[in-house]
């Protein structure tokens, strides 16, 4: 059965059929939007995505997206608090072109970090969590420093566990432990220091979705290849996207890199 934007529409109404809720399908955008009817707060998904989730994994995907649309209207409806909840708060990795506002409008709590890549920061709310916004912020008195100090504080206590796997004289460290943190990692400096000792040839990086980070020891030109890859099948495959840029770590820095697998090749051969 082909699915159609219109099919899934019909499917989502199902799921999220409730007196205090409405859902929007917008057609000419292709997106479907749950909010709640009192305060017009929801969420909006595009439909292209999730059609292409559900090729892959049918109702499971669609099943989990409903579990986290409906925990994230939960959260929506409750109002949240930071004092006490110091060690909740955590930083997450963000997409270049993620949103600085919240769908209310109100400005988000973020710092840059690459070219392609923000921070913003989360309160963990168990199942799901909520983006720390200004109003939130100025509410409890609190200072964009704090925020972000304590946050760095709590993703330098996470577990640093890896799998590895060697290809082609390159050494691959993958960590994913579904804790919704794991590309936060990269922002733990004592990590990629030990990282950095640990390798013989070049370090990259990658953060192709939220639930994964790749440590790569390159010591060939095949190794790049590899990287490029496996970030292209992570970052169609994630449930939040990131970059599909790799970084190499030189000099304190983490500079994005471009790898033209193709052209890579033609070299090789002259």
């Amino acid at each position: 059965m082909k699915m159609t934007s219109i099919k899934m529409k019909k499917k989502l109404e199902e799921q999220f059929n409730r007196d205090e809720w409405k859902t929007i399908f917008d057609k000419d955008q292709d997106t479907f939007r749950v909010e709640w009817k009192h305060s017009g707060q929801g969420v909006t998904i595009s439909l292209p995505g999730v059609i292409s989730k559900w090729e892959n994994r049918k109702d499971e995907a669609v099943d989990e997206l409903v579990s986290h649309i409906t925990e994230a209207l939960k959260i929506m409806n409750e109002e949240q608090t930071l004092e006490g909840k110091e060690n909740q708060i955590f930083p997450v990795i963000r997409s270049g072109s993620f949103p600085t506002e919240s769908n209310d409008g109100v400005p988000l709590v973020y710092t840059e970090h690459t070219a392609e890549t923000r921070v913003y920061y989360a309160l963990d709310l168990g199942k799901s969590y909520r983006l720390v916004d200004e109003e939130m912020m100025k509410r409890e008195n609190w200072e964009y420093e704090r925020i972000r100090e304590v946050a760095m504080f709590n993703v330098r206590r996470l577990p640093t566990d890896m799998k590895q796997d060697e290809v082609a004289g390159n050494t691959f460290y993958f960590l994913s432990t579904n804790d919704g943190y794991d590309a936060s990692r990269i922002l733990n400096e004592a990590l990629i220091e030990e990282m950095k000792a640990k390798i013989e040839g070049e370090l990259a990086i990658g953060v192709p979705h939220q639930d994964v980070i790749i440590f790569a020891d390159i010591r060939n030109k095949v190794g790049y290849d590899v990287l490029a890859q496996m970030m292209m099948q992570f970052f169609a495959e994630g449930r939040i996207p990131i970059t599909s840029l790799p970084f190499l770590y030189e000099g304190d820095q983490l500079e994005p890199i471009f790898i033209l697998a193709q052209k890579k090749r033609e070299d090789d051969k002259e």
